[in-house]
């Protein structure tokens, strides 16, 4: 008979694809994960890893997968339900973003207004959003490049330009505007792949048939307008920052394409029932000022479906 512990082991082995890796995550020893999941596996009559080489999700892994996070979520969802109509605190909101720096202004109001509520943040990045989104780990998620939109409710938050941003005396900082030609041969600071600062980078190159010249890319947002200054390279800033009281002295270029742009959209579950906290959440973000940063003064927008 499968029980609940089993089947979030089976989770986490389905995710890293590693057992070794899933058993330290988990704090279990390996030939016990290794049993749980065998145990799986006879239960359903078909192995769910395929196990030529490295550890693989097979095709009947994936499909019991999905079913497995969407199962577990309503469960968890049902506890926090119970406990909120019991009166049990004042609730938990569980937001993710990939950079915390665009909710500074509307999480402060939110703990302003709501100081009773706990708030739990995670950076994740757009694939992981959407999936933990379908698994109900977290309730809300705000992105900033287009993730998967099938069983999800999308909510445009800002559309704002992206400006290139380099040293002061960078020979190309006295310009107001450069061509994505102009940046050929120019180094870049900036994220990983799977960071909307990179898809954009990326997808501005791809338009002129080039490929950005990358010095320095990591797991830091934040840090990479310190390593710009530091004289290390370019990189590509939204205009949020721009705005920044602490934002370093570097010189802001305009980009002529109009791709060099982000869209931040409000994500969560088409069917998802919210808890009151995250409703609270909600429409705090969405009351948001984004264009100014001030709450409550109202903006356009809607939902939306987002592209694949």
């Amino acid at each position: 008979m499968m029980d609940l512990n089993s089947l979030r082991q089976f989770l986490v082995v389905a995710r890293l694809e590693h057992l070794s890796r899933a058993a330290d995550e988990l704090r279990v020893a390996q030939p016990s994960l290794s049993r749980t999941v065998a145990r799986l596996e006879s239960e359903l009559g078909t192995p769910l890893f395929d196990r030529a080489g490295r550890l693989r999700l097979n095709d009947a892994g994936r499909l019991f997968a999905g079913y497995v996070e969407r199962s577990l979520g309503e469960l968890d969802a049902g506890v926090r339900a119970v406990a909120e109509a019991a009166g049990a605190g004042f609730g938990t909101v569980r937001l993710a973003a990939e950079t915390f720096f665009t909710l500074t202004g509307p999480l402060a109001a939110f703990k302003r207004a709501h100081p009773q509520v706990e708030v739990e943040i995670h950076q994740l990045g757009a694939e992981e959003m959407s999936r933990r989104l379908r698994a109900q780990d977290v309730d809300l998620c705000v992105a900033s490049q287009p993730i998967p939109a099938e069983g999800l409710t999308a909510v445009r938050l800002l559309d704002e330009p992206v400006w290139l941003v380099a040293p002061l005396g960078h020979p190309l900082a006295g310009r107001t505007s450069v061509s994505v030609e102009d940046l050929a041969d120019q180094p870049f600071v900036t994220t990983r792949r799977g960071h909307w600062q990179r898809r954009v980078l990326d997808r501005l190159f791809a338009t002129k048939d080039l490929t950005p010249r990358i010095v320095c890319e990591g797991d830091e947002p934040g840090a990479v307008q310190a390593l710009v200054t530091a004289g290390l390279g370019l990189t590509l800033t939204p205009e949020m920052a721009r705005r920044s009281p602490i934002s370093a002295p570097v010189a802001w270029i305009a980009v002529d394409s109009p791709e060099c742009h982000r869209t931040l959209t409000l994500l969560w579950g088409t069917d998802t029932r919210l808890p009151a906290a995250a409703e609270l959440m909600r429409a705090t973000i969405t009351g948001w000022d984004w264009s100014s940063g001030a709450a409550g003064m109202g903006r356009p927008g809607g939902k939306t479906s987002l592209p694949t």
